[in-house]
């Protein structure tokens, strides 16, 4: 099997066309535009639960040192956003619309049903989901790394603890 670098989803969505590559990995939207094609999905990745990091939210150390609130009211504001966008599909395909440059209804959709629940409440990061990303990194360093240095949780555990979550949410 041979892998070659095309740059982006739609130059994927090319090569397909062209009868460049047998297969190719989208995502959403272009996975509609594929279908439209005539190609079929051979495997959705997301729905294997694999341990990884697809998506993560950084910081340096030193801001979650120096400006601790600030890193609670960034994680407040993306914990209250993935619960919009899973509870209000009016709002989420207006800022999928703005975020794609499309008024493609279905377009727009296919985003939203493809990421609609993809992304946990809280976003806990794991050892396992950090081990997963060494496992495959060609740093030099990266077999002996210890996982545990590569992530912090503790801004979001309190803010489990103070009870944001649950009142965001509702008493469930």
């Amino acid at each position: 099997m041979k892998f070659l670098y095309l740059g982006g989803v739609r130059e994927a969505v090319a090569a397909l066309e062209r009868g460049i590559v047998s297969a190719a990995v989208l995502s959403a939207p272009t996975t509609l535009l594929a279908r439209r094609l005539g190609f079929k999905e051979v495997v959705n990745i997301a729905t294997l639960n694999l341990p990884y990091v697809h998506n993560g939210l950084v910081t340096r150390r030193a801001m979650t040192r120096q400006q601790p609130e600030r890193i609670k009211s960034f994680l407040r504001a993306y914990i209250a956003s993935v619960k919009v966008s899973n509870e209000d599909p009016e709002t989420s395909n207006r800022a999928l619309g703005r975020f794609l440059a499309t008024n493609d209804a279905a377009v727009v959709d296919e985003a939203y049903q493809t990421f609609r629940g993809i992304f946990p409440k809280v976003p806990y990061i794991t050892e396992d989901n950090i081990r997963a990303v060494l496992n495959v990194a060609d740093h030099p360093k990266a077999a002996t790394a210890d996982p545990k240095e590569f992530f912090d949780n503790r801004f979001l555990k309190e803010l489990e603890d103070s009870g944001f979550v649950q009142e965001l949410y509702g008493r469930r």
